[in-house]
């Protein structure tokens, strides 16, 4: 890329830099940041309209045009070219009986969102159109989340479908807010007010909230899904009593979330990730910009056990308002802040994205869907909640399967409702009392686990180890650097010598002393201690003689 081709250099948010750092670091997993959207689009569609749409939209946003390259001076920047061609395919598949039409589909979407992204080599977005039937297809977008986040999605649809219709005139469009505005305003924030803020907000947090064990060198995984929705009583009841307290469903969720990390880790203080929209209202035009403005922050929840559910929701809605205007911070920093690496291993997405209903083109009679049940995301996080409102509250966790079965994430989802539930009927429980065990993990975690008890019919030890060896005399019973004793002989030996304790005066009650080095012989005084009816004091002759003196003293053994 030559500088005359060159239209801006842009710098990256902090949450870019946190994509790029792990696309790097990743290369050879999958690319768990490409993210891909489908669109159903009914009508007599014009395929090359639609292109020239797609090369409009790109012309109209700089930003959609960046490649991520290192500067002399070791600085990651955002070049961005003057023009670039949008990479289109098109496929026919309207030929094919509806159940192959479907099986290819799936095909063809899986592959492109497979092929990986070179972060240096713009555009990071690709477009493919696959024509279903005569007036049917699917058009679906890939692109890398360093470009664009959800928010930006339904702006940059709704855009497209505007171009489309003026033939790709952009002064059908109102005049966009640069994305260098924001990274302009971004750089102009007060960093040391947002470290003391978020330093004060983890002041005190004594450990990480981790599922899973650190593993630095764990590829990444594209995540397996499982999903719920409440039903339209359910959410509604929940909306009016969140209206009710003053706090936001991304803040019941948030709480209710905590509290489930809370049950799974024994922690009444967890911290979990969220994504915060990162559109600063005091930029004009924000609302309809396109680009990453997102933000990953930890969100702290404390639970006191003496205090109810609800207080718990409002106390936390307090907190989060309190650091609304420091979400700028990056993660990493505030990591360094509060003093510790990983902080969380479990995220948050609140999807409140301005999707409209089925949009329908004046003069074209096109109608387009976007298919919300095909896209493709995920994270890096071994556990991500994703939850979308509507009518019916949507909640999806995305899991790793080779850390977590299906039947442990559906746990974790069964555990949310739950405590949702909770919150409409008895918010004012205390959340000490609040139990999340379902009937089979309480009956496992005190019947099935407990019933430890071994019955013995009032058999000893000694009596045990004679039903033993009359039954296998002749078989291997101890094995020691290369030798060994039947069950025969570690019996003949071991009365021996329980008559020579017997002998000595020792008997039952009695405690007797073995300073013995691992070895058949321990093995032999062990059994023959028992024989004689006294208990045992092992004793490893390499402790310290202080050491030694003190449990002969405490015990007082016989010998």
């Amino acid at each position: 890329m030559t500088s005359s081709g060159l239209e801006d250099i842009l710098p990256l948010s902090p949450m870019q830099e946190g994509l790029l750092f792990h696309s790097r670091y990743e290369q050879d997993g999958a690319d768990v940041y490409a993210v891909q959207h489908a669109f159903d689009i009914q009508g007599a569609l014009d395929a090359a309209r639609l292109r020239a749409a797609v090369g409009a939209l790109v012309r109209r946003h700089p930003n959609l045009r960046a490649g991520f390259r290192q500067v002399d001076s070791g600085r990651t920047v955002q070049l961005i070219p003057r023009q670039v061609d949008v990479p289109w395919e098109e496929f026919d598949l309207s030929s094919l009986p509806g159940a192959e039409a479907e099986a290819e589909l799936t095909r063809l979407a899986a592959k492109e969102h497979g092929r990986r992204f070179d972060l240096a080599e713009p555009p990071l977005l690709r477009f493919t159109l696959v024509r279903l039937a005569g007036e049917r297809h699917r058009l679906i977008m890939t692109t890398h989340h360093i470009l664009l986040d959800g928010w930006s999605t339904p702006i940059l649809v709704r855009e497209l479908i505007t171009l489309y219709g003026s033939d790709g005139d952009v002064a059908a469009l109102p005049r966009v807010t640069p994305y260098r505005q924001y990274l302009s305003r971004l750089a102009q924030q007060d960093r040391p007010a947002a470290e003391a803020a978020w330093r004060h907000a983890l002041a005190g947090l004594e450990q990480p909230t981790l599922l899973t064990p650190v593993d630095p060198a764990r590829a990444a995984l594209m995540p397996e899904r499982i999903t719920v929705e409440l039903d339209e009583d359910r959410t509604a009841a929940l909306a009016d009593w969140a209206r009710r307290q003053g706090v936001t469903m991304n803040t019941v969720l948030q709480a209710a979330w905590g509290l489930v990390l809370s049950r799974c880790t024994g922690h009444d203080d967890v911290v979990f990730g969220a994504i915060v929209a990162g559109r600063d209202p005091e930029l004009p035009g924000v609302e309809a910009m396109v680009g990453l403005f997102i933000n990953m922050v930890p969100v702290r929840v404390v639970l006191d056990p003496t205090r109810s559910l609800s207080s718990a929701v409002v106390r936390l809605q307090d907190e989060q308002s309190r650091l609304t205007a420091h979400h700028h911070l990056g993660l990493p920093r505030i990591r360094q802040l509060a003093g510790s690496g990983e902080l969380f291993d479990t995220s948050l997405v609140f999807e409140n994205y301005p999707w409209d209903d089925p949009a329908t083109l004046p003069d074209t009679g096109l109608r387009i869907t976007p298919d919300l049940g095909r896209g493709r995301d995920a994270t890096h996080y071994p556990l991500t909640l994703i939850a979308a409102p509507g009518r019916r509250l949507y909640l999806r966790l995305d899991y790793r399967d080779d850390l977590f079965d299906r039947a442990a994430a559906a746990g974790f989802l069964d555990r949310l409702a739950r405590v949702l539930d909770l919150v409409v009927t008895d918010a004012e429980r205390l959340i000490g009392r609040i139990d999340l065990l379902t009937d089979e993990e309480r009956r496992d975690l005190l019947v099935s686990r407990n019933d430890t008890v071994t019955r013995t019919d009032g058999a000893t030890l000694p009596g045990l180890f004679e039903a033993r060896v009359g039954a296998s005399a002749d078989a291997l019973a101890v094995v020691c650097d290369g030798s060994g004793l039947t069950y025969r002989e570690l019996d003949e030996r071991a009365n021996r010598l329980a008559h020579l304790f017997v002998a000595r005066g020792v008997g039952p009650e009695d405690v007797v002393a073995l300073a013995l080095p691992r070895s058949t012989d321990l093995v032999v005084a062990l059994l023959a201690v028992l024989k004689a009816g006294a208990a045992y004091l092992p004793l490893d002759p390499e402790y310290p003689p202080a050491r030694l003196a003190h449990m002969l003293a405490d015990a007082r053994p016989a010998l």
